[in-house]
């Protein structure tokens, strides 16, 4: 059912590979998950041994955080993805993210956000600290979007829904770091997503580039000297990938392509030089290929769908220290007895400061309101005067009859640790199904909000009143068919 125009350019792209692509289409795809560096247990560990024996896990090459996983274990169907563990995401997206290189405290932007595989990669790279700018333009993913980022329990993000000439005005030369994953003809997932192949023409094509051309050229304004850029697609089409890198460096002049980076393929080394890769082999381990800025993946060369990414580097550089002011300048913070339904709740219900809890021992946050909405936000967090905001960093909750109550996210963020009461459940037993699909349940202890954690990871809010645990996980949340 590959549309044969399509096949007519791959088999003059690939040449003698192209029988062996064309077989991969009759192969079951890889599925993956990547493990959430945010998220430990109540001591502080990581649950990495347990998933691996759970879902069966092996690691994805080229992401240091990605494992396959037996499909047959159904990760998407398990507490631990509701309590933000793991995201399920396709093996070949891992790659982009990781050579953005994020370094903790860094500015970054993820251009076009959705679904937020990429972003909660970043946003688990910067460990809490720094700031992530995710955007979608389309309003309905940028939902999913925030969504995604609040199971993940990143705190340090703002979600946003613009163009990125609306964006670029708002932050000219102001990131670090700046991701493209552009939206583009989706070739190197027709063996996932029917919609791309019945979507699929040439004429698209043209139109993606064209389209990728405009984003790039936004991307461009709003990273400082020095800064990096990766471009990502999901397709095979030269006219998308090197083109638009050709086309962007022709008008850009102070970007280059990165030279010299690795990227491990899992094959050995000889299956590396049969694919016609550029190789130094006294450089190299088993596995690793070494590439100049451009990288395509094919499925039949690896455990994954197709993908294509390039790495640039800005010229230039700025002094150490230095950072940049947005267009509309910073947010003006409230103070914590201005909020006095919060500091009641908080003085109730958490253990230390919630600066600590959220950002660690040296962190500092700013209180932010917006209506009877409170957020914690980074500091030196952006005026958003202007542009259209879905999460301006992390969302504490909302008055409500002159009460204080916290939000999903809020429960997301936090540790066992910075919770007065904590209700623990374990996946030994069936409890966590029932609170995830909203039922109430008998409970025994002081009464008021519950940190409702599942083998000491945070799952959400309950409120104990008369031996009753009143269900407080968000009910567009809920769900049957949970596996424990």
């Amino acid at each position: 059912m590959l549309p044969e125009a399509f096949l007519q350019r791959m088999q003059e792209q690939l040449g003698a590979d192209y029988p062996e692509f064309l077989a991969s289409y009759d192969q079951p795809r890889h599925q993956a998950l990547r493990l959430n560096r945010i998220k430990k247990t109540e001591s502080g560990e990581s649950m990495k041994e347990a998933l691996t024996a759970l879902f069966r896990m092996e690691q994805v090459p080229w992401a240091e955080n990605g494992y396959y996983y037996d499909p047959a274990t159904q990760p998407g169907k398990h507490p631990y993805h509701e309590a933000g563990l793991y995201y399920i995401q396709e093996p070949s997206a891992m790659a982009p993210a990781g050579f953005l290189e994020v370094r903790p405290g860094e500015r970054v932007l993820d251009l076009c956000a959705a679904p937020g595989g990429k972003s909660t990669q970043i946003g688990a790279m910067l460990q809490r600290e720094g700031l992530l700018v995710s955007n979608e333009i389309h309003p309905a993913r940028t939902k999913i979007l925030s969504e995604n980022v609040e199971r993940m329990g990143i705190p340090n993000a703002l979600v946003t829904n613009e163009t990125p000439e609306r964006l670029a005005e708002a932050f000219p030369g102001y990131f670090d770091k700046i991701l493209v994953d552009a939206p583009c003809s989706g070739e190197g997932m027709f063996r996932k997503n029917e919609i791309a192949l019945t979507e699929w023409s040439p004429e698209n094509v043209r139109l993606c580039g064209e389209r990728q051309d405009e984003i790039l050229k936004e991307a461009a304004r709003m990273l400082r000297p020095g800064g990096r850029l990766v471009y990502s697609t999901c397709t095979f089409a030269p006219w998308e990938n090197e083109g638009s890198i050709r086309r962007f460096l022709e008008s850009h002049p102070e970007f280059s392509l990165v030279k010299g980076l690795k990227f491990r393929t899992g094959k050995s080394l000889d299956a590396a030089k049969r694919q016609g890769e550029d190789l130094e082999e006294g450089r190299l381990s088993e596995g690793e290929i070494l590439f100049d800025g451009i990288l395509q993946l094919y499925p039949h060369q690896i455990r994954g769908e197709g993908h294509f990414l390039a790495v640039l580097q800005k010229e230039g550089d700025v002094p150490e220290g230095y950072r940049a002011v947005p267009l509309q300048g910073i947010s003006k913070p409230v103070r914590e007895t201005d909020c006095k339904e919060w500091t009641e709740f908080a003085r109730e219900t958490l253990r230390r400061p919630i600066s600590v809890c959220v950002y660690g021992e040296e962190g500092k946050g700013e209180l932010l309101k917006f209506g009877d909405h409170l957020y914690l936000t980074p500091k030196d967090f952006p005026n958003l005067k202007g542009l259209k905001v879905l999460r301006p960093g992390l969302h504490l909750g909302e008055v409500k009859k002159n009460r204080f109550e916290p939000s999903h996210a809020l429960a997301l963020t936090l540790g066992a640790k910075d919770a007065m009461h904590v209700w623990r459940m374990s996946t030994a037993d069936r409890l966590p199904n029932v609170y995830l699909s909203g039922q109430t349940f008998a409970a025994e202890g002081e009464k008021g909000w519950n940190l409702i954690c599942v083998d000491g990871i945070s799952l959400g809010w309950g409120k104990l009143a008369g031996n009753m645990m009143k269900n407080h996980y968000p009910k567009g949340l809920r769900k049957d068919g949970i596996l424990c």
